[in-house]
């Protein structure tokens, strides 16, 4: 198997030569890492448990750990799941990576679709399940939401989706999200989104893939699924705590697979992470913070405010070169969007002229930051 190099260290490598002006404060806005503390019933949920270290946790994730991220679907988008609808896992990044070996270990010719750009690990659990990957492009056009090319979604074994939009910030309604259910039931493959970022949203919650299926008659969720985490939620990353939800016969077979997996969470971990799932006001208090970074971008990028996530898809000439200028005379970083893309038959980037801008650091800094871009960009179109 051979992977693509990290966005990350594609920015390194971009950048290595390269010695910044050490009179500014250093300011990283490249990755979605919320720098705020984790809330302290949290931590102090952790602590408390750190007895339970000394047993085995169970795959299937403890009864609390469930019972709490069923009471979040149901709290939040109306969604009652039953036990066998939903599993716990080790953050998302694991099930990303593993559930599309898993799905399509017996297709002899198998076939995914994703959103492009991406979060790379979709390309990566393509490529370690020998699948063929079609890109759907998001651009400017298009609104950054994919077209439905119907011929390509009849040879699509796997279509994942990510709304919230990670790193274009857009939004599916529940009536496009139901026309993405419609079509998976229409060609039989099983429909993924990515629903990360369903929290952090600006003004009115945005919906759930499950909401949609069930406002389309599909009750029982069949061929439809969905993850969520709580790393940018609660701001807890490291608790690595996520589910996948939806169909149950795919799921129960996914977790037998599971047992042979080993990304079982530790058992403190599962203690924390049900505390924060079960917990909605802190996740009100950063939207708050978010929004108001968004107010601020508004104020000196002058960019609209997105419905959700708390990332700024920055229209820049020459990326790259762009990106250098920023690093070397106002050291500040962010991430080229070719980096987050990849180019399709007809040789086109959707990520190529883009930086992606993570506004996850206090006011006086991300203030700080944007009008440090807004500098470079008046030399850079000067």
């Amino acid at each position: 198997m051979q992977f693509e190099p990290y966005p990350f260290e594609k920015l390194t490598t971009l950048l290595a030569d390269i010695t910044p002006d050490s009179s500014y404060e250093p300011l990283t806005l490249t990755i979605g890492e919320p720098q705020f503390e984790t809330p302290d019933f949290i931590q102090e949920a952790l602590k408390k448990s750190s007895g339970l270290l000394k047993k085995y946790p169970k795959t299937a994730g403890e009864a609390y750990l469930r019972d709490a991220m069923r009471n979040f679907m149901a709290r939040r988008f109306d969604i009652e799941l039953s036990n066998a609808q939903l599993v716990p896992s080790f953050g998302t990044r694991e099930v990303l990576f593993n559930f599309p070996q898993f799905l399509l270990f017996d297709k002899e010719n198998p076939s995914m679709a994703f959103t492009n750009p991406f979060y790379q690990i979709y390309e990566g659990a393509a490529i370690a399940s020998r699948a063929k990957m079609h890109f759907l492009n998001l651009t400017a056009e298009n609104g950054y939401k994919p077209e439905i090319d119907e011929a390509v979604l009849a040879e699509c074994d796997l279509v994942i989706l990510n709304f919230p939009n990670n790193p274009t910030a857009s939004c599916l309604s529940l009536k496009e999200l139901g026309e993405w259910v419609t079509l998976a039931l229409k060609h039989d493959f099983v429909l993924l989104n990515d629903e990360c970022y369903s929290e952090i949203y600006t003004d009115q919650p945005v919906p759930s893939l499950l909401e949609a299926a069930k406002a389309v008659g599909n009750d029982d969720f069949k061929n439809m699924l969905v993850i969520n985490s709580i790393s940018k939620r609660s701001s807890a990353p490291g608790l690595r705590s996520g589910f996948i939800a939806g169909d149950e016969k795919i799921l129960s077979a996914y977790l037998q697979y599971r047992t042979y997996v080993g990304a079982a969470s530790p058992l403190p971990l599962q203690v924390a992470a049900a505390a924060a799932w079960d917990d909605e006001e802190h996740v009100a208090a950063s939207r708050v913070i978010y929004r108001r970074n968004f107010e601020i971008a508004r104020e000196i990028l002058v960019t609209e405010i997105p419905e959700a996530t708390f990332y700024i898809w920055l229209n820049v000439a020459d990326a790259l070169d762009f990106t250098k200028k920023l690093y070397r005379e106002y050291n500040v970083k962010v991430l080229p969007g070719e980096f987050l893309g990849r180019s399709d038959e007809k040789g086109e980037n959707p990520g190529k002229d883009y930086v992606r801008i993570a506004l996850v650091e206090n006011e006086e800094r991300t203030r700080e930051a944007l009008t440090r871009i807004k500098e470079a960009l008046n030399q850079w179109k000067s």
